[in-house]
């Protein structure tokens, strides 16, 4: 972007020539064309953008499933703890604790 008399913003230029040579610029090219070029306008096309990009490599169902596994493993966490902590209370009815108040580990 320049302006009257102004040349080119130097921190623009480099990041610009940044994103050319890390490859982003032809990627968002070609992601932009394939949208452009598709029959049907997808519901989506964020959706269309990050699938043709490979982001992250997943899609729409692995997300999903990966954000279920996250759910029950929260939830087994939060039952082991429990547990654990139970498992602790009853210990503590078969070892007392010292009466100097050291914990043996």
């Amino acid at each position: 972007m320049t302006f009257k008399g102004l040349g080119p913003d130097p921190k623009r230029e480099q990041f610009r020539r940044y994103l050319e040579k890390a490859g982003v610029v032809d990627s968002l090219t070609s992601v932009l064309v394939a949208l452009y070029e598709t029959q049907e306008r997808p519901n989506n096309a964020l959706e269309f953008v990050k699938q043709h990009l490979g982001a992250a490599g997943l899609n729409s169902e692995d997300t999903e499933a990966l954000q279920q596994e996250v759910l029950e493993l929260r939830q087994r966490c939060t039952n082991l703890s429990e547990e654990n902590k139970d498992l602790k209370t009853k210990l503590q009815r078969y070892e007392p604790v010292p009466e100097d108040g050291a914990t043996a580990e």
